[in-house]
């Protein structure tokens, strides 16, 4: 596959790289605070979710009277917004596609997503195919509404590669210009398998074409994001540094841990500020919020990493390296053997 290094221009005109990676933000409750971000010197975006400041009646009638996005986190950087699908999976929202989508445009997000309906992997075809039919409406309803900002379109289709097919095309016939692909990150969590999203992400930047961004929601583990790149994707967002460190994973470009063997043994060390403080630097394991701080450094160190490869045509040397270690380490990832059949 060609590589190439994309850009993404939103509405107002900023400009950034790709491969690209928004944080989860969630400004009443921060693990890791703004003002943290700003010694990684990486942070370029975030992504925050507008079903919680829609359903605060406070800060909705805040932003109804002019506040924007920006303004309210304090952040100037590109801001995404998510619009509650998610926790559509627990229960009713009671909030309709166009309510959520004409408030992210009210709030000047620069990049808006639909009310789109997840199909989680267990999910027969038939009720996979109906929630594709609606997340197609949903996202042509959408486009008329957000002339402010970049609307994301995303694929639906759950297990079924020729639903996820139906999809993207159904998705290009609309006009997108922002790709997103829904529910793909659960296939690759069982065991790092990479067989199925391969496929899809091929397909996707296959149909797609080669400049237009694609992104992978939910993709959040450093190890997954170069193979990500290495497919086509570009875009990704994830609260992983968190939902990680709660559980007291550490991660590394080429695996999470659990066990803090490579570190007391020194095969791997650490060079964020926040392992550089502790001593011993395996410690950090117990202190949640440097945790975070480790584990969202450690996902900027690797895009800037990708970013690095791509532009020295040197991303398949990385790949090599990470497996390398990886296999070492997991000897029972499914990595290096899904990776080596999409090349067979």
């Amino acid at each position: 596959m060609l590589r190439v290094m994309r850009k993404l221009i939103t509405r107002r005109g900023t400009e950034h790289s790709l491969p690209l990676f928004l944080p989860v933000y969630q400004p009443q409750s921060p693990i890791v605070p703004l003002s943290v971000w700003g010694e990684l010197q990486s942070v370029e975006g975030c992504i925050l979710n507008a079903f919680f400041l829609y359903k605060n009646r406070e800060i909705r009638k805040l932003f109804g009277n002019g506040l924007t996005l920006r303004e309210y986190i304090k952040f100037d950087g590109l801001v995404m917004t998510d619009s509650g699908a998610f926790q559509a999976l627990t229960g009713p929202l009671l909030l309709s596609n166009k309510a959520i989508v004409t408030f992210q445009e009210m709030i000047k997000t620069d990049i808006a997503s639909p009310l789109d309906l997840i199909s989680p992997p267990g999910e027969n075809r038939t009720t996979a195919e109906q929630k594709l039919i609606v997340t197609l409406k949903r996202v042509r309803e959408a486009l008329d509404l957000t002339p402010g900002c970049i609307l994301a379109g995303v694929q639906q289709g759950g297990r079924f590669p020729d639903l996820r097919r139906r999809s993207l095309e159904g998705l290009m016939e609309i006009g997108i210009e922002y790709l997103a692909i829904g529910s793909l990150v659960p296939f690759f969590n069982k065991n790092h398998d990479l067989k199925f999203v391969g496929a899809v992400l091929r397909e996707a930047r296959r149909i797609a074409g080669p400049q237009m961004p694609i992104h992978v929601y939910g993709a959040g583990d450093p190890v997954e994001l170069p193979f990500l790149v290495a497919l086509g994707a570009d875009i990704f967002d994830s609260s992983s540094y968190a939902h990680y460190a709660k559980e007291r994973w550490y991660m590394t470009p080429y695996g999470a841990l659990r066990d803090p063997g490579p570190l007391m043994t020194g095969e791997y060390t650490c060079r964020c500020p926040a392992c550089q403080a502790q001593v011993p630097g395996w410690e950090i394991m117990d202190d949640l919020p440097s945790l975070a701080w480790h584990n969202m450094w450690t996902i900027f160190e690797t895009i800037r990493l990708i970013r690095e490869a791509l532009a020295a045509h040197r991303l398949d040397e990385l790949l090599k390296d990470i497996i390398e270690v990886h296999q070492r380490w997991f000897p029972e990832s499914l990595l290096p053997a899904s990776w080596s059949t999409l090349h067979e």
